[in-house]
């Protein structure tokens, strides 16, 4: 019998006769929407829509605020290229909305892949800058700007490359008869906190110029965030997202438990592997282009599942509620300190510890 959940929509399909699976999650009379060979619960699709009409405005907010601010129809015609003054369509066109079409993309790029990681874990704490994904990712990216230089392509190459072995040195130590969530969780805290120091390591090594590019891009920031640096970013996020979509059929059968999806016929390491596999390729892209940015990925799944009163972790929920956090929070770093612009991760670290609070305040009333 073949199960219904999907991760993109967090959610099974409640048909009547049918009995319910060992730990499987069913929504009854939750209206289901069919799309690509997916049943989505209608209500995510709408609550992830929302969302992202959220993001879409706080993102036209960030190109009408700034030391030279516009009105909204110059915005309007900054961004087609058709304003009266040639600097209208500079400031629009050439630095804000690169700059806020990269909160929008990255930023749901890091909610897919650690809805991803905390599915595969079942635990709310599985996100890659927890498990070392995103650090692995760092140090690629730190070793090839010391090596080669700062250009965005050898430096997302070394981070996917960075990003890849680390996910190969969890999975291996993790390893044991199968992946454990839990085990996964400790091994990549451990081996997160042995990279970071190696990090710190090579910036006090490098060259005074490379060290200070190394420390501004690893605080994870957008500022400078050109059209060179935004396309192949941006076109290699929403394939890599496309690919963790495509994997979610199998992904929400690993929600169930191993027993369970080997039952449903599901082959459950190549699937976990592959899945690894993509969402690390996800981070690190993300990563190359705007640094380790924290707690996004983090905190994206788990907001969006609660908005959604999903039972499972949605894909869609969290690349929304991903791209509305990250633009958000550039829009702070821009404009909370008056001229002093901060790098946006310095923010998502804030947001993280209010939000690590909530999580832990909520798992104590669970307890009680």
């Amino acid at each position: 019998m073949k199960s219904s959940n999907s991760p993109l929509g967090g959610a099974t399909e409640f048909v009547p006769g049918r009995r319910a699976l060992p730990g499987e999650r069913i929504n009854f009379g939750r209206p289901m929407l069919r799309a690509f060979g997916f049943r989505i619960d209608l209500r995510v699709v709408v609550t992830a829509g929302i969302v992202t009409l959220l993001a879409l405005g706080c993102g036209f907010l960030g190109l009408l605020l700034g030391e030279f601010s516009l009105t909204p129809s110059e915005v309007f015609q900054g961004l087609f290229g058709q304003a009266d003054k040639s600097i209208v369509n500079t400031v629009v066109g050439q630095w804000r909305a690169p700059r806020i079409i990269a909160g929008i993309v990255l930023g749901a790029g890091l909610g897919v892949s650690g809805a991803v990681f905390q599915s595969l874990t079942r635990n709310p704490l599985g996100s890659p800058d927890i498990i070392g994904f995103s650090t692995g990712a760092y140090t690629g990216g730190i070793l090839t700007i010391i090596v080669f230089g700062s250009s965005f392509i050898s430096t997302a190459f070394g981070a996917i490359i960075g990003g890849l072995l680390t996910a190969i040195v969890v999975y291996l130590l993790t390893w044991k008869g199968g992946v454990q969530g839990f085990r996964l969780i400790i091994v990549g805290i451990a081996l997160t906190a042995m990279l970071n120091a190696f990090n710190t390591w090579l910036i006090l090594r490098a060259d005074l110029d490379l060290a200070m590019a190394a420390a501004t891009w690893g605080a994870g920031t957008l500022n400078g965030m050109g059209w060179s640096t935004l396309l192949p970013a941006a076109i290699g996020t929403v394939l890599l997202a496309l690919g963790c979509g495509l994997f979610s059929r199998g992904l929400g059968t690993l929600e169930l438990g191993d027993d369970t999806a080997k039952a449903l016929g599901v082959r459950n390491e190549p699937v976990r592997a592959g899945l690894i596999l993509v969402a690390v390729a996800l981070v690190a892209v993300v990563t190359a282009a705007a640094g380790p940015i924290a707690f996004v990925a983090l905190a994206a799944p788990q907001i969006g599942r609660r908005i959604a009163r999903s039972q499972g972790t949605s894909l869609l929920s969290a690349a929304a509620v991903g791209a509305l956090l990250l633009v958000a929070a550039d829009l702070i770093a821009q404009h909370a300190l008056g001229e002093t612009q901060l790098p946006v991760g310095v923010v998502t670290v804030c947001i993280g510890g209010i939000y690590l609070i909530w999580l832990l305040i909520q798992e104590a009333r669970k307890a009680q």
